[in-house]
């Protein structure tokens, strides 16, 4: 059977000493985990009464036990994971149980292992449970956590909405409480989509750090071994799963989690949150979120970043897959082109692995599978060198913007999850707003945590990406991080429940702080209005009159540079903004570029042919481009 070679990182853990911090932990988990085993037989009970629903939400695709080894005797402490369930997605070997990889043909053709996935071992070591394998797109190709032989497991956070994959089975089992935790292998974010879609939290270690030594490959380079687990009692799965995976001493543990306060530095990626198109209100809640991890202490004042042309910028050999571009359009163009170089590799390295059992067995396929497939075993590249490169540079560039302090925040997906069976699922155009930001880390090998947003009308998730084995610091300032966003959320969402008033006109903030902004600019308090429209961008960043009207204010305090950025980002928004045009032209005039001026004011004249600003403005650059 076909598995992973690449592996790292030491497995185990000892048993605890007598810590006193150590047993809080653990007396609050047991309380913790009684309370959702209660929820737990309540979930079984809904979903059993719903008409036509599968068992256990249709999330397992074998269902065995093996159990862990005895409790070590008094005085010694209780093995760390004791009590606990865990599920691993069908791809994980389980010695005398056939994987089958999604796909029937799959466990038909191949005999059971010998030996058991070494990350399922290691827990077992700890005092897990595991209670069976779950269900995942074929082949781990695929996003939306469909079937075809399986079925579609019940999404517990939207039954409506499809789970996310490739591993589905994997955060629905978690979701709706039937193991306490899960593993799958997240290799092009199959496991951060799946565990946005479901509302849970999801960690992706650093590449090479956790073992994939029992699993089948689907790309050797990029497969990690992530996990989903549930938004309560998050310090004891933390610690937990970091103890049983990651270190050989307690010791190594309490260094994490009762050590001193980290210094570090949250790197927003603001072109990345541009891009996820939120409403007012999804909006306010990333707001929030900035609010709550700028205010940590210890941190140091943030960073924006346009994380793309960063890119652009800092990973040369990726010109080669960019589309031609403005240099405004330039760090879409290198998003775009990283999440393309991502999936070439993953079909090279698929190809090398499994073209031979494919051409063989001609396995039966879903459609959206088959055309993954096929593109993977017909694949041809003329430099596969370059997308090595790539990942190099990339691992690179990310470590000297983030060093050992920095974590880059940005949304776990650019889209949300679709209907159930919504004929979208086989469009280009939703794998891309899938795949346009798990790139980053799983092309780099970096550590990425993704945590879910409450109380939206969509499924939005936040992403913490840190350097490549800064893993660590990373699930320590997610613990320091967790609480104060989750606070952050429920008061944004009080906020925006309820509408500010101005006089009988109700408004929401970003429109009251855009009308301050222009009372501010009639009174010719310049830098006051760019004040206020800032503070409206940073609630609403996709309103292009906000930009548009900041430029103008910074066109009367001459910061001509300014003005111009802010109506490039207005066009972008609105190629139809007559003001952004004029504006532009004006502040590219004062600063000598007469052809670009005359250009924005010809634009404007095309929406507009008589606005007698753009036609003084034109006739008086003619004149100086004699």
């Amino acid at each position: 059977m076909a598995s992973s070679t690449q592996s790292g990182g030491a497995g185990g853990g000892g048993t605890i000493a007598s810590n006193p911090r150590v047993w809080v932990v653990a007396g609050v988990a047991i309380a913790g985990v009684i309370v959702l085993a209660e929820a737990a037989r309540r979930r079984r009970r809904w979903l059993r009464s719903k008409s036509g629903a599968p068992p256990d939400a249709g999330a397992f695709c074998d269902r065995f036990e093996l159990s862990p080894p005895p409790q070590p005797l008094p005085p010694a402490a209780p093995h760390l994971l004791s009590g606990l369930t865990f599920a691993a997605s069908d791809n994980f070997e389980i010695e005398g149980y056939v994987a089958g990889f999604g796909n029937p043909d799959w466990k038909r053709t191949h005999e059971a292992p010998r030996h058991t996935a070494v990350t399922v071992t290691m827990l077992q070591k700890q005092g897990g449970t595991c209670i069976g394998r779950t269900v995942m797109d074929e082949l781990g190709f695929g996003v939306t956590g469909e079937n075809l032989h399986c079925g579609t497991p019940i999404n517990p956070a939207s039954p409506s909405l499809i789970p996310g994959g490739s591993c589905s089975g994997s955060a629905v089992a978690v979701a709706a409480q039937l193991a306490d935790f899960a593993l799958g292998t997240d290799t092009i974010g199959d496991v951060r989509i799946p565990a946005s879609f479901c509302c849970l939290l999801c960690f992706r270690p650093s590449y090479g750090v956790v073992p994939t030594l029992g699993t089948i490959a689907n790309s050797q380079s990029l497969d990690t071994i992530g996990i989903s687990f549930p938004l309560s009692i998050i310090y004891y799965y933390i610690y937990t799963y970091y103890a049983s995976i990651f270190v050989s001493s307690v010791s190594q543990v309490e260094y994490l989690f009762c050590g001193l306060k980290q210094t570090r530095q949250f790197v927003f990626a603001d072109d990345c949150f541009q891009l996820l198109k939120a409403s007012n209100q999804k909006t306010v809640h990333v707001h929030a979120i900035k609010n709550a991890v700028q205010t940590l202490p210890g941190s140091q004042p943030p960073k924006h970043i346009n994380i793309g042309q960063y890119i652009y910028a800092n990973v040369p050999s990726l010109k080669e897959f960019c589309e031609p571009a403005t240099k405004i359009q330039e760090g879409m163009s290198a998003l775009k082109a990283l999440s393309t170089v991502m999936l070439l590799l993953q079909r090279y390295e698929f190809k090398a692995t499994h073209q031979n059992w494919v051409n063989t067995v001609k396995p039966k396929l879903g459609l959206d599978i088959s055309t993954r497939v096929l593109q993977a075993v017909n694949f041809a590249h003329d430099n596969i060198k370059s997308l090595y490169a790539i990942r190099n540079e990339l691992r690179a560039a990310l470590k000297n913007l983030l060093k050992d302090t920095g974590i880059l925040v940005l949304p776990t997906t650019a889209g949300y999850p679709l209907k159930r069976n919504s004929k979208e699922r086989l469009s280009s155009g939703f794998e891309d707003r899938m795949y346009k930001f798990v790139g980053i880390a799983a092309l780099s090998g970096c550590c990425e945590v993704t945590i879910p947003l409450a109380n939206l009308d969509h499924h939005v998730s936040l992403s913490f990406v840190a350097a490549h084995g800064s893993d660590k610091s990373l699930l320590r300032a997610i613990l320091d991080t967790y609480s104060l966003i989750q606070e952050q959320v429920i008061l944004a969402s009080k906020l925006v429940t309820a509408p500010v008033t101005n006089g009988d006109i109700d408004v929401d903030a970003s429109e009251l702080l855009k009308e301050k902004g222009n009372s501010a600019f009639k009174r010719r308090q310049w830098s006051k209005a760019v004040e206020f429209y800032s503070e409206a961008i940073s609630l609403s960043d996709t309103n292009a009159t906000y930009y548009c009207n900041r430029a103008a204010a910074y066109l009367e305090l001459g910061r001509f540079k300014q003005a111009e950025a802010d109506c490039d980002q207005a066009l972008l928004l609105d190629r139809k903004n007559v003001k952004a045009y004029l504006r532009r032209g004006f502040a590219r005039e004062v600063t000598l570029n007469y052809k670009e001026a005359l250009q924005d004011f010809r634009h404007a004249l095309a929406l507009e042919p008589q606005n007698k600003t753009a036609l003084a403005a034109e006739r008086r650059l003619q004149k100086l481009l004699k």
